[in-house]
């Protein structure tokens, strides 16, 4: 999960959240017949919570270059020789340096390295010795995805 995405978007929608509240409290609430106030208010407060999640919802996917290299990028695999921890994160998962051999079909092998968010529920699959399922950008083959 990208957090610093996440954040944005929140900081996003709430700033524009405040322009419209400012708005509405500065200048359309006086036009409005008093008894609808408080519809008005529970309809601006949804309309937030709408907002917010449509944007956390959005800000959650894969970047542009992710979602192309999941689409055109060249099937392959790894072989697992090296996995050293770097360090435990806030959200209960390792990050791991992992040492490759990579296998692109009509190409030669070559060795690389990639730092991956390892939870728990994967560490099992990513031991060493143990082959991973890849995708190699063609144009760049040092850009990899695990597809786990």
């Amino acid at each position: 999960m990208d957090h610093s995405r996440i954040l944005r978007t929140v900081l996003a929608v709430s700033a524009g959240y405040l322009i419209i509240l400012a708005c509405w409290l500065g200048w359309l609430v006086r036009y409005t017949p008093p008894d609808t106030v408080p519809y008005q208010i529970f309809a601006l407060v949804g309309l937030f919570g709408s907002a917010l999640g449509l944007g956390m919802l959005l800000a959650a996917r894969p970047s542009k270059a992710d979602r192309k290299l999941w689409r055109d990028g060249l099937e392959g695999w790894a072989t697992i020789e090296g996995a050293h921890p770097i360090e435990r994160t806030d959200h209960h998962t390792t990050l791991t340096e992992f040492d490759l051999e990579l296998t692109v079909p009509g190409s030669e092998s070559y060795r690389g390295t990639i730092v991956f968010d390892v939870t728990p529920a994967d560490s099992s699959r990513l031991t060493v010795g143990g082959t991973i399922s890849i995708r190699v950008d063609p144009e760049n083959r040092d850009r990899i995805i695990v597809c786990l």
